[in-house]
């Protein structure tokens, strides 16, 4: 395999630190012909789908990804917004909050963001930061729970890149922060801003999103952490253990997914007499389809629809202030003993400041 062109260099040139946040990714466009080209990504990683390739070809190419995009497109219409994709958004405000944060703690470095799927590509942006000299990048999965699914992927991905690169920058990777202190104290204040707003419900659920179950048999460690998370923030919260559910949502296919499932759990509830239910989603950093159409949408007539009379979405971390702290602290401990306060540059320091400022007038 060829190796990839080397940007210019020049001798004495400055070493450079970058942060990249990696997401799941998004389709371009809320389209069937964008849906396709995006499931055809995300559901083509074998790190995704464990079933062997040959018979995986056949069916998604076969029947998937002939039947779902329409579907999934109009899923996704439903809570387009007018800067485009949910995830998009709040992923690109969270970049440029933690540039200025970063910034204001002295730290003087490049903060971009990726999707492991669609665009920006992980491999571009990784190209874009060689070419403006990185020569040190922290990849920050924004993901708190460790999957192999998830995790693991945006791992191979700069893998990939790598292998096609003469000159590597030295590389740290973000496993897992699902149990920091930082990001439990960031979802405990989202939890409690909304309960000053609209009160508590009669119980909090606390949903994740699932994988097939076979893989806790396996070994992968995502169960156990969003067990973990659930229960630092519900004593973080004081809530006793009948005041709060642990689901998975987001099952594909007819195989047996992470239990409690959270849509039927919901409708236990309801016809079992509970009246007033909150959802919030721990795993997920930015509000998605997965939180607004399933969510906020789907399981909410779902729940009503059984007997329920009050359902509340609790919107993700995004960009709020508890998060992005969390999130610098969390990227300050990874980046120790690399050098990002040399040569202070106060027009970079000037511009992170109003790159978040201007971020933060926005919300």
């Amino acid at each position: 395999m060829p190796f990839k062109k080397e940007p210019a260099f020049q001798h004495g040139q400055a070493e450079r630190t970058a942060v990249l946040l990696c997401n799941l990714g998004t389709p371009d466009e809320p389209t069937a012909p964008a849906l396709r080209r995006y499931l055809a990504e995300f559901l083509g990683d074998h790190r995704v789908v464990e079933i062997p390739r040959p018979i995986w070809w056949l069916i998604l190419h076969g029947i998937i990804l002939r039947t779902r995009p329409a579907k999934s497109a109009r899923k996704y219409a439903s809570i387009w917004t007018p800067e485009g994709s949910p995830l998009k958004v709040w992923t690109s405000k969270q970049a440029t909050l933690l540039r200025g944060w970063l910034g204001e703690r002295g730290h003087l470095l490049t903060v971009r963001y990726a999707m492991r799927y669609g665009n920006p590509s992980i491999a571009s942006e990784l190209d874009q930061l060689k070419a403006e000299g990185a020569t040190r990048i922290l990849i920050v999965p924004l993901y708190p729970q460790y999957s192999g699914t998830t995790t693991a992927s945006v791992f191979d991905a700069v893998y990939t890149w790598a292998a096609q690169v003469r000159h590597l920058p030295e590389l740290r990777f973000v496993n897992r922060y699902h149990d920091d202190p930082a990001y439990i104290d960031a979802l405990a204040r989202r939890v409690r801003d909304h309960w000053m707003k609209n009160g508590q419900a009669e119980q909090l659920v606390m949903s994740f999103h699932g994988v097939p179950e076979r893989t806790l048999h396996l070994g992968d460690p995502y169960h156990c952490e969003c067990l973990k998370t659930a229960r630092l923030l519900a004593e973080r919260l004081g809530l006793a253990k009948d005041r709060y559910r642990v689901t998975f949502q987001s099952r594909f296919g007819k195989a047996k997914w992470l239990q409690p499932y959270t849509e039927p759990t919901l409708v236990a509830l309801a016809q079992g007499g509970v009246k007033s239910v909150q959802v919030i989603c721990p795993g997920f950093t930015g509000d998605c389809l997965e939180t607004l159409e399933e969510i906020a949408q789907e399981a909410r007539e779902a729940f009503l629809h059984a007997g329920g009379q009050s359902f509340d979405y609790i919107a993700c971390l995004n960009d709020s202030d508890a998060w992005i702290t969390a999130l610098a602290t969390i990227a300050e401990r990874h980046l120790a003993g690399w050098p990002t306060r040399d040569k202070p540059d106060e027009a970079a320091l000037a511009a992170s400041r109003a790159a978040a400022l201007a971020a933060g007038a926005s919300r």
